[in-house]
């Protein structure tokens, strides 16, 4: 095995950890909310204070792997958020819950982005894709083991227990990555001099060039980007968030059912990472880069918002859940597409592209987040929510049609 995919191996732990901690306190929503006495709208904003803090500082945390290296910063990252999933567990009240998942946003942002660097740093172009759909995967793997593991926690021990397990898990991959990975393949010893050249083919060399944020401002092509991944996330964080609470309150899920079938949208999502970033590929070699992203992007949230429409105009748990899940799989088969677009067009500023991306992702995460508690406290239905989130999912879709990966921000040199 090259030592690259190994590092792919840490990266998929990672992406598995961070949206089982992040999914955890979605999955436990409901008895937190009876042990804290928690309305759907502070809900909402519990929900939400972890948001702001991610969009926040994802550009920093992004910029910091830049200069000082993934290994370091993955280190802070993952230990810093361990800590406060720990601290989630020991709250009180609402203000505290607010406070922790604030901070634990705060020191989550930007562990993507150093994923990304790290796979910028240890794998050729050619393999780049396939190694972003891969982390995406075992993100969404994590999302489906999230209530496998975190119920039976729940009623074994109590909500609370859930939040130790998993900060502990944290810590232990912070240490052992920390002590074992090296920023780039030649400080890493037992690296062959030649993966070191497979490694190198393609990829700019020498320092960082300085970051152009007025020009990159000035495009168009960014400002589409950033819109849509915004109107995407509306219903992307659904699932993040309200998904679990949805289930039982607005089809009746029971403990033992939602085990049974609430991981199944992660599950389509990780697949249809995998399929999307491969079909995007195949595409662009058969009609070109413009039409080879521009159509799947198109294509997958399109689908997703038809999908969504579904799930609110049936009551039955079953086919709920289905639709939701090929909701979530139609946006998914779009993700690792919008992440490439960041590559194509920012060149040697993918990062800063990328995490500009992101955090427009996080304002149109943190609105459905906060909104959804709003609108169910307002009609007295976990229903109407998703009309909104099939609105904005089609405008993200119509913005497809100006998105031009052809069009690079920044001249490179």
């Amino acid at each position: 095995m090259k030592y690259r995919h190994r590092v792919l191996g840490f990266l998929f732990f990672l992406a598995i950890i961070t949206y089982i901690d992040r999914v955890c306190i979605s999955v436990a929503g409901t008895a937190i909310k009876e042990d804290l006495g928690l309305s759907s709208t502070q809900w909402g904003w519990v929900m939400g204070a972890f948001i702001i803090a991610y969009g926040m500082f994802e550009v920093p945390s992004g910029a910091m792997g830049d200069r000082v290296g993934p290994r370091r910063v993955l280190t802070r990252i993952v230990a810093w958020w361990s800590g406060f999933t720990m601290l989630t567990g020991a709250v009180t009240n609402f203000w505290q819950m607010v406070v922790v998942r604030f901070l634990f946003g705060a020191g989550e942002a930007g562990a993507f982005p150093n994923a990304s660097a790290t796979i910028a740093r240890w794998f050729p172009l050619r393999e780049r894709a396939r190694a972003q759909g891969f982390v995406w995967m075992a993100s969404r793997l994590g999302g489906a083991l999230a209530p496998v593991l975190v119920i039976p926690l729940q009623h074994a021990f109590g909500w609370r227990m859930s939040f130790l397990v998993f900060g502990v898990a944290g810590l232990v991959w912070a240490v052992t990555w920390y002590l074992w990975f090296r920023d780039t393949p030649r400080e890493k010893a037992g690296v062959s001099e030649e993966e070191c050249r497979e490694i190198a083919e393609g990829n700019p060399t020498g320092a960082q060039p300085h970051l152009p944020w007025r020009e990159l401002l000035r495009h168009r092509n960014l400002w589409w980007i950033m819109l849509m991944y915004g109107t995407y996330s509306w219903s992307g964080y659904f699932y993040l968030t309200w998904l679990y609470l949805f289930l039982e309150n607005g089809r009746g899920y029971s403990a033992a059912e939602l085990v049974s079938f609430s991981w199944l949208p992660f599950v389509f999502g990780a697949v249809a990472n995998l399929l999307g970033g491969a079909a995007s590929d195949a595409l662009v070699k058969r009609i070109g880069l413009k039409w080879g992203r521009r159509l799947l992007g198109i294509g997958g949230l399109a689908a997703s918002a038809v999908f969504i429409a579904c799930a609110f105009g049936t009551q039955d748990k079953v086919w709920t859940v289905i639709f939701l899940a090929l909701g979530y799989a139609g946006s998914d088969f779009m993700l690792p597409v919008a992440w490439a677009v960041c590559l194509d067009v920012g060149g040697r500023h993918a990062g800063a592209v990328t995490g500009a991306m992101n955090m427009a992702g996080q304002v149109g995460a943190f609105s459905t987040t906060v909104i959804f508690g709003y609108v169910v406290t307002a009609t007295g239905s976990y229903d109407a929510p998703l009309i909104p989130m099939v609105v904005m999912t089609t405008v993200a879709a119509l913005l497809w049609f100006k998105i031009d990966p052809t069009k690079p921000l920044v001249a490179q040199s």
